[in-house]
């Protein structure tokens, strides 16, 4: 019951901002993958942005949160259709901090595609990060996921 009415809540919250909202340089989401979390952009200009995520896994054997930030580029010639379709790539880090003491400090190299909804401020995403570990030891991972941002 709990439950339902928090989804109904955020169903009329984000319709009511569809309605009202007028398009801004700030989006807040989610993100499901690696991290599942929050995720946020911050247009800086027409093609250029920056992009937050900041996550919590709880593995059994490796719970930790992970924080990354990168710096993006987007393309919108890549795409030939009539939606807004952009084939995003850039530069960042990644913070993870494991329950374990597992921790560590890596850069990433991200890259994705992004589709924005026509009549509604709301931003779909996949995206790809190969992340190069460098603190405490040098490793290679990915992370990666598929997500949604309303513009507000």
């Amino acid at each position: 019951m709990k439950n339902s009415k928090l989804i109904i809540i955020s169903i009329l919250i984000l319709m009511s901002g569809a309605l009202f909202a007028q398009k801004t340089n700030f989006g807040l989401g989610m993100i499901a993958g690696s991290p599942t979390g929050i995720s946020a952009k911050y247009w800086v200009s027409g093609s250029k942005a920056v992009d937050f995520g900041l996550g919590y896994s709880f593995a059994r054997n490796d719970a930790h949160f992970n924080f990354h930030a990168d710096y993006l580029w987007h393309e919108s010639d890549v795409f030939h259709s009539n939606q807004k379709l952009l084939f995003f790539y850039g530069i960042g880090f990644r913070l993870k901090t494991s329950d374990n003491g597992n921790n560590s400090l890596g850069v990433r190299g991200a890259f994705g595609i992004s589709w924005f909804t026509a009549r509604t401020p709301l931003e779909f995403f996949f995206e790809l990060a190969p992340v190069v570990k460098i603190i405490p030891e040098t490793a290679l991972d990915v992370d990666g996921g598929l997500g949604a941002r309303f513009y507000f």
